[in-house]
Parts: structure tokens; C-alpha cells; sequence
């Protein structure tokens, strides 16, 4: 089992930044490909981000693709979401998720991932 805790949302102006960080405990995430996605009020869950073990391989949503930077310490069993230029439209909860099925692929999809954290708030004011 691995327990993902994300931190560091919050409210910020619109064109501010933000770090959201995620946690592991129970294993180690070097193991695992990564990711970050958020939910809206009214709206689905959508991907964000996305790196693979090694942190060579990253994918982003077209929507966030520029502002937001996804990394990885490994050592330090965590992921964390650089969000840049900030926008009304990207205030959400914002989740980190884990996935076993393969070390080097970067995964999109929701059911790719087998562990989720409790998810931390963005709120983007204009």
C-alpha cells in the first residue's frame, strides 16, 4: 500500500504561483509513475500530469502545458506540481496518484492509477 498526502494549496491572485507537494509513506514511489490531477466543482476529474520513474518522461495537459512543471525526488519519496501563471480556471482540488503497472510509461488515465491521495485546494482569484 502507499498513502499519498498532498500539500501546499491555497488561495493566490490570478498570474500567481504555487507549489503543491505529495507525500508517500508505507513504500517507496521509485516504483511508481506519478501524477497529478484536479476536479472542479460541476466537473470531472481530469489529468494534469504525469513522470515516470525515472523522471525522464513527463507529459502535461494541453490546458496546463507551459505553466504547470511536474518533478520527482525519488530519495525523498515525493512529487511535487510547480503551478505558474495561475488562472481562475485552474482553481480545483488538486489529487496525486500512483501507478504500478509500469516503471518508464507516463499515464493519463484515471484507471491507470491504483493509489490516491485526499487531494489539497487550489483557489485562483481574478
Amino acid at each position: 500500500q502507499v498513502q499519498l498526502v498532498e500539500s501546499g494549496g491555497g488561495l493566490v491572485l490570478a498570474g500567481g504561483s504555487l507549489r503543491l507537494s505529495c507525500a508517500a509513506s508505507g513504500r517507496t514511489i521509485s516504483s511508481y509513475s506519478m501524477g497529478w490531477f484536479r476536479q472542479a466543482p460541476g466537473k470531472e476529474r481530469e489529468f494534469v500530469a504525469g513522470i515516470n520513474v525515472s523522471g525522464g518522461g513527463q507529459f502535461y495537459a494541453a490546458s496546463v502545458k507551459g505553466r504547470f512543471t511536474i518533478s520527482r525526488d525519488n530519495a525523498k519519496n515525493r512529487v511535487d506540481l510547480q503551478l505558474d501563471s495561475l488562472k481562475p480556471e485552474d482553481a480545483a482540488i488538486y489529487y496525486c496518484a500512483a501507478a504500478g503497472k509500469s516503471r518508464y510509461a507516463v499515464f493519463a488515465g484515471q484507471r491507470d492509477y491504483d493509489y490516491w491521495g485526499q487531494g489539497t485546494q487550489v483557489t485562483v482569484s481574478s
